[in-house]
């Protein structure tokens, strides 16, 4: 006869949802490290257009771990109200631009220490579900089996994920509160480190949607580490999850286990298996924190610049030309904008010469401008990305065809 799974319905169920203190130390050790290097980098300056890209670059990181993924430049489409005709490639075109716009949202509603103690909270939870999916039209929100997604409902019936029989519906609410208040009275500093990833574990073992609890989960992680002040909007571990897809699974699943032994905490479930989950998170933060301050090196960045002018100029021919490049090291550095005709005079050409270059620069998106006659912003479009910033979107080099993909760390 078949063994019936256990169908949970207690909080006390999916203990421990932080590990022992002993448990802890090592991990708060490596969570230290994080923090210094991850509130070094926040702070640094850099023009919006990088975290413009960079929340594209989140939303196909995401929806890549769910096999939903659009193509960098498909992105891009999108974001300027350029859909496929493809009806299936559209419909992913709209996640994506829905999950860069949740972003924005979600950051600009939870900030700070108080912002971080809401997000752990039932209310904070369907709000992140709804601010992803309540962007989509009506026939976006079907799961693979026909079912409708209502924005930031909570599942009405039973669900299993892999071997993971999920609790029972009805005891959901209750879940999430025990879920948010461990987590909400989590101590402040590394140990919130600690508690943000182990919240993103435990809250996919409640599994409150009925789709979407994946995204939902790593929107939570994300948000919590920039309402924290980790972030800065310049790095997410939602890139470094992605680009190990496999060991995500894998320890999301492992830590769904029931305790094997005395010897593996006092909670129902194991807690090496938490613990081994929660260095991992911190690892990919760590990693991905380092890769950025590589990137970010100002010093480099003069000399990127210039590489890639050089390229538009002599390579493709584009009317781009290397005089361009003391404005835009200067939009760069100092992440503000100049007058069209003070840009013009830094490039030190001739009135015409200049007028036709800038034109090649707008046109190339390598400066950008809200308006016609409007001041202008460094740019950043996809061509530019393995000069100025190599490896980081190997996926967007690749796009370009003018280079191949390099393996990030």
């Amino acid at each position: 006869m078949a063994k019936v799974a256990t169908l949970y319905d207690f909080a006390h169920q999916f203990e421990p949802l932080m590990p022992s203190e002993a448990a802890q130390e090592p991990l708060l050790a490596q969570a230290h490290d994080l923090a210094r290097a991850a509130l070094q980098l926040a702070g640094t300056p850099v023009p919006a257009e990088l975290r413009r890209l960079l929340r594209g670059m989140n939303s196909y990181y995401s929806n890549r771990i769910e096999g939903q993924h659009t193509r960098p430049y498909e992105i891009e489409q999108a974001l300027r109200q350029d859909f496929s005709a493809n009806r299936e490639l559209a419909a992913k075109q709209r996640l994506a631009v829905a999950h860069i716009d949740a972003e924005v949202a979600i950051e600009t509603h939870y900030t700070g220490t108080e912002g971080a103690q809401r997000l752990y909270g039932i209310d904070a939870v369907t709000d992140l579900h709804r601010e992803l999916f309540g962007r989509l039209p009506a026939d976006d929100l079907v799961t693979p089996e026909g079912e409708a997604i209502v924005p930031g409902q909570l599942r009405q019936r039973e669900v299993s994920v892999g071997r993971h029989v999920a609790p029972a519906f009805a005891a959901v609410p209750d879940l999430l509160k025990r879920w948010g208040d461990v987590y909400a009275g989590t101590r402040r500093g590394e140990a919130a480190l600690l508690a943000l990833a182990a919240a993103h574990q435990r809250l996919g073992w409640v599994h409150p949607f009925i789709d979407g609890n994946g995204r939902v989960m790593r929107l939570h992680t994300h948000a919590m580490l920039a309402a924290l002040g980790y972030t800065g909007g310049l790095w997410s571990p939602l890139r470094g999850f992605a680009r190990s897809t496999d060991r995500y699974y894998a320890l999301l699943a492992a830590a769904d286990e029931p305790r094997r032994g005395d010897l593996d905490g006092r909670g129902n479930l194991s807690q090496q298996t938490l613990v081994d989950w929660i260095g991992y998170v911190l690892s990919v933060c760590q990693d991905q924190v380092v890769f950025m301050k590589g990137l970010l090196k100002l010093g480099e960045m003069e000399r990127r610049i210039a590489a890639c002018l050089v390229y538009e100029e002599q390579t493709l021919r584009s009317g781009v030309r290397l005089a361009a490049l003391r404005p835009l090291h200067y939009l760069f550095v100092t992440d503000s904008s100049l007058e069209r005709g003070e840009f013009k005079a830094m490039m030190g050409l001739g009135e015409r010469t200049a007028g036709t270059v800038l034109k090649a620069l707008l046109e190339r998106r390598l400066v950008v401008s809200d308006s016609p006659q409007g001041p202008l912003r460094f740019g950043l479009p996809l061509q530019a990305l393995r000069f100025y910033f190599p490896a980081l979107w190997p996926e967007a080099e690749a796009d370009d065809g003018d280079a191949g993909a390099a393996t990030p760390r």
